[in-house]
């Protein structure tokens, strides 16, 4: 078992709201040229969850789940940024007013841009959420650290979560990671030079078809765990060789030129002392049995 300072870590109760879809007036042109208007970011999303695939969806940037705000009208401001901050994939969310009151669900991540964080729950408590209706979130999860390794940094993380990914230490010392999908550097785009990754996403870039059959980047799915090669997150977002970094599909694919399914960081080792280790099941979906591997449906 993996030593953490798990009970060191703060835990605060947060609140938010479910955000209303959010569109630009006009057009958006793809990397083609070809001009669209399609679903995108926020909303209480009915039919597209965790563990759905993030591609060949009629949507641009499309979130899985509830979308969420702590303030919509002030998104990149107070109280918004620090729900972004605190919340942690894998966190605990209850709706606390409204007909759902009491129903729990779970953080799958968060998205940069839009400033929201994404909530999992039931069918039949999506179909009874207004966007007026208060969830309470259990933030816990930032400050984690895994005691036998200081050189792989934990962001964004629940320990609870962590203890369920099915990690193991090899003979080498480095930890095996089960990911669904091994990204090249130079497909990671939009996000690429943030200040920190304590929040937010950066993009998977899907310009280039043959890239994406190579490495099989249009099966990755709403909830998977990734490793995105050479790039360390440690302090930001950066190419360095060596580096891995592990993440979550947080958004769809994207039609814009530089984007593509968005990756939410939670671990990180600038010494490439995560390994990553293909499993089809590693999804959060599939390990908390949440999104589109629950049984009620």
């Amino acid at each position: 078992m993996l030593e953490t300072n798990e009970t060191s870590i703060v835990q605060f109760l947060l609140e938010c709201k479910p955000g209303m879809p959010r569109v630009k007036k006009g057009w958006s042109v793809d990397i083609k040229g070809n001009p669209f208007i399609l679903p995108s970011i926020g909303g209480i999303t009915l039919n597209i969850k965790a563990g759905d695939p993030a591609f060949h969806i009629a949507g641009d940037h499309v979130e899985p789940g509830v979308s969420c705000t702590a303030n919509a009208e002030k998104f990149m401001e107070f109280p918004n940024n620090s729900l972004q901050l605190y919340s942690c994939v894998g966190n605990r969310a209850k709706i606390i007013s409204g007909e759902a009151k009491g129903s729990i669900g779970v953080v799958t991540g968060h998205h940069g841009g839009s400033e929201h964080i994404m909530i999992d729950f039931e069918q039949s408590v999506l179909e009874q959420l207004s966007y007026e209706d208060r969830i309470q979130v259990t933030a816990w999860g930032q400050g984690l650290s895994l005691t036998g390794f200081p050189d792989i940094r934990l962001f964004n993380l629940d320990p609870e979560l962590l203890g369920k990914m099915g990690l193991e230490i090899s003979k080498d010392g480095s930890l095996k990671v089960p990911v669904t999908t091994k990204i090249p550097p130079q497909c990671m785009g939009s996000g690429v030079g943030a200040a920190h990754t304590a929040a937010g996403d950066y993009d998977v870039m899907t310009s280039d078809p043959e890239t994406v059959a190579a490495y099989k980047l249009d099966q990755m799915r709403f909830g998977d765990f990734v490793a995105i090669m050479d790039h360390d997150n440690s302090f930001g977002r950066a190419f360095v060789k060596g580096a891995v970094t592990i993440g979550i599909v947080v958004h769809s694919d994207c039609r814009l030129a530089g984007h593509g399914p968005g990756i939410s960081t939670l671990m990180t080792s600038p010494a490439g002392l995560l390994e990553p280790v293909m499993d089809p099941h590693a999804n959060i979906a599939q390990i908390l049995k949440i999104g589109s591997f629950r049984t009620e449906q």
